[in-house]
């Protein structure tokens, strides 16, 4: 990663807003080894946001931020929902699409900038929530992985249509009543990480987004699998604590209380034979990466 396109002309400097000054200057671009704890210290990782106070998906989307390998070359494909609100307020190419055709966005657009940039590899990451990904999108997910694109899909699991005033979804929990769902759900959660394996997913993984360390692992991971391999997916529960009585403090638990094991959200993961023999080269490389830091700050010391 560079700051080498993402910079201030010199000549413009003294008239642009300090905010954006302060958005470049302290930009994680280029810093070997971001991560999630680089949230709350750089103004590109959502300073703020207009979703309701404690609201999961916020979390969520800081995480994933920070843990995109080369946020200058990645566009994220967004959906209508609540993460149409914060998409305003990232600093990384972002395309808001059609409800549910997010997939197929992404899929012409990966193709496109393969040809554009063909010495320059460029990352596309989908993310939509229950209702664009496996309801009204299924088509058009599903026929991505069939024909084995290259990016990864990011789902927002709420278990529910947050924005729109609680209706049902396929990944809506058997016998959950909502607003809009008043005699409560009549058929179990859809199995969509299942579901992306068969079709032909070289990573999958169902968790909630209460440990940043871990969605930072799997983000990264299936970005590099997906930039090599083919098509990847992550289902992280992010409840929409409004819709099911919580309050805004408690988002964080009830993910918790969710990933225990035996629970709808314990965490799962799936890589195929390719797709582990890369990560295990990643994960050596990465340490390698960190044993000569550590030599080098010892080294300065001396």
């Amino acid at each position: 990663m560079s700051k080498e396109r993402i910079k201030i002309a010199p000549e413009f400097r003294d008239i642009m807003p300090p905010e954006y000054r302060d958005l470049v200057d302290d930009a994680t671009w280029g810093k070997e080894g971001r991560g999630w704890k680089d949230v709350g210290t750089s103004k590109e990782l959502i300073e703020e946001h207009s979703l309701c106070a404690g609201c999961p998906e916020s979390m969520a989307f800081r995480y994933i931020l920070s843990s995109l390998p080369s946020p200058e070359d990645t566009v994220m494909v967004g959906s209508t929902g609540c993460t149409s609100l914060v998409f305003p307020h990232v600093a990384v190419h972002n395309i808001h699409s059609l409800f549910g055709n997010q997939n197929a966005i992404a899929s012409g657009l990966k193709r496109s900038l393969a040809a554009r940039f063909p010495d320059q590899g460029k990352d596309v990451v989908v993310l939509a929530g229950d209702g664009a990904t496996v309801d009204i999108g299924l088509d058009s997910t599903l026929q991505s992985w069939f024909r084995q694109e290259k990016f990864t899909t990011i789902c927002f699991d709420n278990e529910l249509y947050a924005n729109t005033g609680g209706q049902e979804s396929g990944l809506m929990q058997k016998g959950f009543v909502a607003k809009m769902a008043p005699i409560g759900k009549q058929f179990e959660k859809v199995r969509l990480p299942e579901i992306a394996r068969e079709s032909g997913c070289h990573y999958v993984v169902n968790c909630t987004v209460s440990k940043p360390s871990l969605v930072e692992k799997v983000v990264r991971n299936a970005v590099l699998v997906a930039r090599e391999l083919g098509p990847t997916y992550l289902q992280m529960y992010t409840p929409c604590i409004l819709e099911i009585g919580k309050q805004s403090m408690e988002g964080l638990q009830e993910m918790r209380d969710s990933e225990k094991p035996g629970l709808r959200f314990a965490y799962k993961e799936y890589a195929s034979p390719e797709a582990k023999e890369l990560i295990a080269e990643i994960a050596i490389k990465e340490k390698e990466r960190k044993a000569a830091a550590k030599a080098a700050l010892a080294q300065s010391s001396v």
